[in-house]
């Protein structure tokens, strides 16, 4: 026996590229053992998951229902799942474990329907078990330590915050499974690249600023003839408080491979990061030289510290911070086990971020086929 806590997975079978990510997150800092599985749809596909998994066969099953009445019952039943299917089957899985006061780590968005969303809200409202949303690019090192220098001040008061995430891998029609779910509107909602990475790109700009999103204005496209969902969007944002913002995603900028890119500006300066060199951070104080910051490097401080695990120069990327949130989850789990509250610095996406972003893709949606008109958000 170990202290390891003890998890399941929903989804996440043999050709999933998202549920091999969740695994090697959940290893990397050994804080977990994944122990049973519902990792597909089809029952012969499952089982097949979990052989390739070395899941003990009696803890491998065909339903995540099926998994959730029984894991509860086991006396040393998983703790936490990961739910890692496509969208619209969110709430329903979360739904059955939260119940039975199991925490649930579930990929983003949070469902695919509003609908879904507030049933999720208060499903995790009603039980004792905790709730982790993984927008995994807030596990950054230089994320945390962007977001620590706004909250220190070291910007001023924030006037104008730029997003964007393009990619290019949705340029032409595509027809396989990962491309098939993210285009279809039963699978992954209203929101096409609004969902899938605009979501994101969302709650990083939150993350840092620390600002909410007030009211926005969506202009959404469908570039590729017989696709149902956006493909490109541009979105003009206003957040409480006076700021104002723009967020671009796209899926279809050929040359982009996943270029997600925040800057954030103040009276006093301006920072910039780039997810393809995660462990660099610019910031300019106003009338003096870029200067730069790197992960653990000199200038770098603690909220970027706790997030790494080798010394600067030595490369960290999406694996290390998809763990970073992961580990923060393992030590809100650890202190839920005793009735405690993790520490203070113990910071994960929650239920909370991921109704903003349903908020976000419901205005996205609404605003565009209005003409693009501004949409407020609700608080």
């Amino acid at each position: 026996m170990t202290n390891r806590i003890r998890l399941g997975m929903v989804g996440g079978g043999n050709d999933a590229f998202i549920g091999a990510v969740h695994r090697i997150a959940a290893r990397l800092d050994d804080r977990y053992e994944l122990v049973a599985g519902a990792l597909s749809s089809t029952a012969e596909k499952a089982q097949a998951s979990g052989a390739a998994l070395r899941l003990d066969p009696a803890r491998t099953y065909d339903d995540f229902k099926q998994m959730a009445i029984r894991e509860a019952r086991l006396k040393n039943g998983i703790e936490a799942v990961a739910i890692v299917t496509p969208n619209h089957v969110h709430y329903a899985a979360a739904r059955e474990f939260l119940k039975r006061g199991i925490h649930v780590i579930c990929d983003k968005p949070l469902t695919s329907t509003m609908a879904d969303a507030r049933k999720m809200a208060k499903a995790v409202e009603d039980s004792d078990a905790l709730f982790l949303l993984t927008h995994n690019y807030t596990g950054y090192p230089m994320v945390r330590q962007a977001r620590a220098m706004v909250a220190n001040g070291d910007l001023g008061e924030i006037r104008v915050v730029q997003v964007e995430y393009p990619q290019d891998w949705l340029t032409k029609h595509e027809d396989f499974k990962q491309a098939a779910w993210r285009t279809d509107p039963a699978q992954s909602g209203a929101g096409g690249s609004t969902g899938d990475i605009g979501t994101h790109a969302h709650n990083l700009a939150c993350f840092v600023t620390g600002l909410r999103v007030e009211s926005l204005a969506a202009d959404l496209q469908a570039f590729v003839s017989g696709r149902q969902l956006d493909d490109n969007a541009h979105v003009m944002l206003r957040f409480a408080g006076g700021a104002r913002g723009m967020l671009w995603s796209s899926q279809v900028a050929p040359g982009n491979e996943n270029a997600l890119r925040l800057r954030v500006y103040g009276e006093q300066g301006g920072l910039e990061w780039e997810q393809e060199h995660p462990n660099h951070l610019w910031h300019t104080p106003f009338g003096e030289p870029k200067r730069l910051i790197t992960r653990n490097g000199a200038g770098a401080g603690e909220a970027a510290a706790r997030m790494s695990r080798v010394p600067p120069g030595h490369p960290e990327g999406y694996l290390e911070g998809f763990a970073n949130i992961y580990s923060e989850a393992a030590e809100a789990i650890v202190a839920h086990r005793s009735g405690q509250k993790p520490d203070a610095e113990v910071t994960y996406p929650t239920i909370h971020d991921g109704l903003r972003g349903m908020y976000f893709v419901d205005a996205c949606v609404r605003s565009s086929a209005r003409n693009a008109a501004w949409v407020n958000l609700p608080d």
